[in-house]
């Protein structure tokens, strides 16, 4: 399977607690295992397939560290979905999109995602179930999104299928903003989904297919096998936990 892939590598602005706790510059840059998490997120998707990787990244030890693992520079904009619409005018389409601090990534998850995107998406969208998450790593700490059908992580993984993915982009805008706010995200469903989702009776697929609808493109998403695919390093917490499960095999 042959694919471009994107990687979300630039910063938010600000010292980065994460890196300034690891001792780094950059969160992309601090080690595990004696790997960067740039080095891990490239490699992982060099091993199930992609053929050109782009990172998209501003800070000069990011680009370098990307030269140096042979990935083309894509200009990091002030934020993940403005970066991501960068990336796609540079890349095209299909495009899997991901972040340097999904730590790890396992090339088997890239390709299982992959080939559960159905073929009508054009952005597809890999979350995972709190029990398989918990199952994984019963020590992370997750905000859940909670449908009839169970509580939701998103797993940083997206994949923008055909150009109509870039109408999605504004929508990506709104609810990154309101990441750690889930009620936010699901007021955007209007009265009657909400209701729904309300009383437990929406589930997760009929929701980001409303979404979709909303911004023009067909949205769905598709179920992690594997709840460690939902771990990326947010916070001194998750940067231990992930050098754990590493030391472990995870």
């Amino acid at each position: 399977m042959s694919f471009n892939a994107l990687v979300l590598a630039g910063s938010r602005g600000g010292p980065d607690p994460v890196a300034a706790y690891a001792g780094v510059s950059d969160k992309a840059l601090i080690e595990i295992d004696g790997e960067t998490m740039l080095a891990r997120v490239v490699g992982a998707l060099r091993a199930a397939g992609a053929a050109r990787i782009g990172v998209s990244a501003s800070a000069p030890a990011v680009i370098e560290a990307a030269r140096a693992l042979g990935t083309e520079i894509v200009p990091a904009a002030p934020g993940p979905s403005q970066s991501a619409a960068v990336g796609l005018a540079a890349l095209g389409t299909p495009l899997l999109l991901t972040t340097a601090d999904h730590a790890l990534l396992r090339p088997e998850w890239v390709r299982d995602f992959l080939n559960h995107v159905p073929a009508d998406a054009d952005v597809a969208v890999l979350l995972a179930r709190r029990e398989a998450i918990e199952a994984a790593a019963p020590a992370t700490r997750r905000t859940y999104l909670r449908f009839a059908d169970g509580d939701w992580s998103g797993c940083n993984l997206f994949h923008f299928a055909s150009p109509r993915a870039v109408a999605a982009i504004d929508l990506w805008r709104h609810v990154e903003a309101d990441r750690k706010r889930p009620w936010r995200i699901v007021r955007r469903l209007g009265p009657g989904l909400l209701l729904r989702y309300l009383v437990r009776r929406l589930t997760l697929a009929d929701a980001v297919a409303h979404l979709g609808r909303r911004a023009g493109v067909a949205a769905r998403v598709v179920a992690a096998e594997d709840g460690r695919a939902a771990i990326d390093v947010d916070k001194p917490d998750d940067l231990d936990l992930v050098r754990q499960l590493v030391a472990r095999g995870g």
